[in-house]
């Protein structure tokens, strides 16, 4: 993957698409804009993405007039930015490829401060311990929510106004408003919150009574709530000196406290996520009134928020900027009815964030019954020999930057089982990749097999794909130093790649991303070089259950399958030899279901065990590669025999 030595400022990538054969902006590009002008950061060169070619106008006034702006087709964008779901963001060597809504916006406050590092109010967007819309969708329920689930809700309901029903995302959010909050120190807080209603009480008993109807709305809006969160981002906020409370107060018993009310989506304070959640319900909000204005009545902490968040400093100013008239319905504040009933709006939140309403309780007992069982329906473990199980890297004529110790900074013996374990991998994609294939180096961490790839394999192009963006810069560091031309690298969730490729490798994938990473691959029709590992974190996800295979589904209830993964992960050289048996047992039976799973879709897989064994207590390794028509198997329902390689 070749790039120029030039450098340039990074580039932001906005998607623009046509209905009804108008332009619009997708609600991801509309929040990405709105976040620039709150920010009002200049970083970027920002590019508007067509499908064909543009007229302008219908767009006019929806674009912050500050921002550099122009307009390319999607085949004159760049490569690993066509390899991604839009917003990307294209740093400025042309080889690091952000992309994803939660990453992108991440990434324009990080920008943002790099420039003014004396804006609080940026930096507080990212929320307590700079983890707001961090961990990826795919594993968070309520980054799912927030990035996903609410955007394409309004995307359909402003594609079909005039379904009445309210989507299940919005009702998730509406019940979330309606809880009480707990954020750090909310101890304090509370207790002067409780010091304000006796004050206020004892006002009120001094005039001889508060109208009711102000009463009633004093009760329901967060004053002491919105105070706090509008003094934190305060450009000029210091710490407040340290006050003691009275005795009366202190006395008072914590769980007697009142709770504190949500003033922003994720509590207290104004977040990035309340800047996601703003064009989304001013775009629904706008859409209800004029389809269907009475369903507003089972939005009321939805309406209150859309009313609160309006009083942060600089957010309407942002929003006229991107063409939002952020008026509030005609709803009468003191007029506000109850929240939904709270069980059909829990179980609302509860299908949106993935929760199983039916969790099994902690397991009890062991792995051995589950094992017999599949034992009496013929299916057991069967380990696949390894094709060349003393191959090894040249490690002694490498470069020193791809030597694990150098790049790792680890111990010499973590060192040499890391070598081990790349010795693996490499040889089976080796195997498998031919010159000018594309391979994937998914979950890809600090680069330690897509950079010894890039290397081994000139001949090929090779991205490494990580979420966490501090490892994926310490990989590219590694690449520049290397002088690799071939890699690229991107920071995104998985299901953000749309790229084609030829093999995908992950090594120690973790739980569920083991499958994730499969499920990619078939996809893409592309062969897989797979290490799992955290077999105790397999879950259900939204696009597949375990047990994944038709043989183990039928002898195997999801309970028992789990206990087989919380066993697979009893490996560690520290255990008793027996218990290390069963574990790796366990292993061997969880990845042939999910080798048979893959079968399914035309896939011919081999499990196997690293070498040496001492390698990795996790030594085990999947690969899979789509077998010619030919050679495919002719009834699908066979599928499950145990097979000897």
């Amino acid at each position: 993957m070749t790039h120029t030595k030039m450098k340039q400022h990074p580039s932001l990538y906005l998607q623009v698409c046509l209905q009804n054969e108008e332009l619009r902006l997708p609600l991801h590009t509309s929040i990405a804009l709105f976040l620039l002008s709150y920010c009002d950061c200049k970083s970027f060169k920002v590019y508007l993405v067509f499908t064909k070619p543009p007229g302008m106008n219908s767009l006019k006034g929806q674009i912050p007039e500050s921002l550099d702006v122009s307009c390319i087709q999607l085949g004159d964008a760049p490569l690993l930015v066509r390899s991604c779901r839009l917003p990307a963001v294209l740093d400025e060597t042309g080889m690091l490829c952000r992309a994803g809504l939660a990453v992108v916006l991440r990434h324009i406050i990080k920008k943002t401060l790099e420039a003014e590092p004396s804006r609080n109010d940026v930096l507080a967007l990212l929320g307590f311990k700079k983890t707001c819309l961090k961990a990826c969708a795919e594993v968070s329920p309520w980054t799912r929510l927030c990035e996903i689930g609410i955007p394409s809700a309004v995307e359909e309901h402003l594609r079909n106004p005039q379904h009445l029903q309210l989507p299940a995302s919005i009702l998730a959010l509406e019940h979330r408003l309606a809880e009480p909050v707990k954020v750090h120190n909310d101890d304090k807080i509370r207790r002067q919150k409780l010091k304000e209603q006796r004050q206020n009480q004892k006002t009120e008993a001094a005039e001889g009574g508060a109208n009711p109807d102000c009463a009633s709305e004093l009760g329901r809006s967060p004053q002491l709530e919105l105070r706090q969160a509008l003094a934190k981002l305060s450009m000029n906020s210091v710490p407040s000196a340290a006050t003691r409370e009275s005795s009366e107060i202190r006395k008072v018993k914590t769980t007697d406290l009142p709770p504190l009310e949500h003033v922003f989506a994720e509590g207290l304070y104004f977040t990035l996520t309340d800047v996601v959640l703003l064009p989304c319900i001013y775009q629904y909000l706008r859409s209800l009134t004029a389809h269907a204005a009475g369903a507003l009545h089972q939005l009321p902490h939805l309406l209150r928020w859309y009313a609160t968040v309006q009083e942060v400093p600089g957010l309407l100013r942002a929003a006229e900027a991107c063409g939002m008239d952020l008026s509030i319905p005609h709803f009468p504040k003191s007029s506000l009815p109850a929240a939904p009933a709270g069980d059909e709006a829990a179980s609302s939140a509860e299908r949106e964030e993935g929760q199983d309403a039916t969790t099994q309780p902690p397991f009890v007992g062991g792995p051995r019954p589950t094992v017999t069982k599949l034992e009496e329906n013929g299916i057991q473990a069967v380990f696949a020999p390894h094709p060349c199980p003393t191959w090894t890297l040249p490690w002694d004529a490498l470069p020193e930057a791809i030597n694990p110790t150098e790049a790792g900074k680890m111990s010499n013996i973590r060192a040499v089982r890391k070598r081990q374990q790349l010795n693996n991998l490499v040889a089976m994609v080796t195997e498998l990749a031919r010159p000018g294939y594309t391979v994937v180096d998914f979950c890809s961490g600090t680069g330690h097999v897509g950079i010894v790839l890039a290397h081994t394999l000139p001949d090929c192009q090779v991205i490494l794909i990580e979420n966490k963006e501090e490892s994926l810069v310490r990989a590219q560091s590694r690449s520049a130093e290397l002088g690799l031309e071939n890699i690229g690298f991107i920071q995104a969730n998985l299901d953000n790649f749309t790229g084609t490729f030829h093999v995908g490798v992950a090594l120690h994938a973790c739980g569920v991303a083991t499958d994730m990473v499969m499920e990619h691959c078939v996809q893409a029709g592309a062969a897989f070089v797979i290490s799992p590992c955290c077999y105790g974190f397999i879950q259900n996800a939204i696009k597949f259950t375990f047990p994944k295979s038709k043989r183990f589904r039928e002898t195997l209830t999801h309970k028992e399958h789990m206990i087989l993964c919380r066993f697979a992960d009893q490996t560690a050289v520290q255990l008793p030899d027996e218990r290390r048996l069963i574990g790796k047992k366990c292993m061997g039976l969880v990845d042939l279901d999910r080798s048979w799973g893959a079968e399914a879709y035309g896939y011919s897989v081999r499990v196997m065990t690293m070498e040496p064994e001492s390698c990795s207590p996790k030594n085990n390794m999947l690969v899979g590669k789509p077998v010619e028509e030919s050679d495919q198997r002719v009834d699908a329902d066979q599928l499950g025999a145990p097979v000897n390689n």
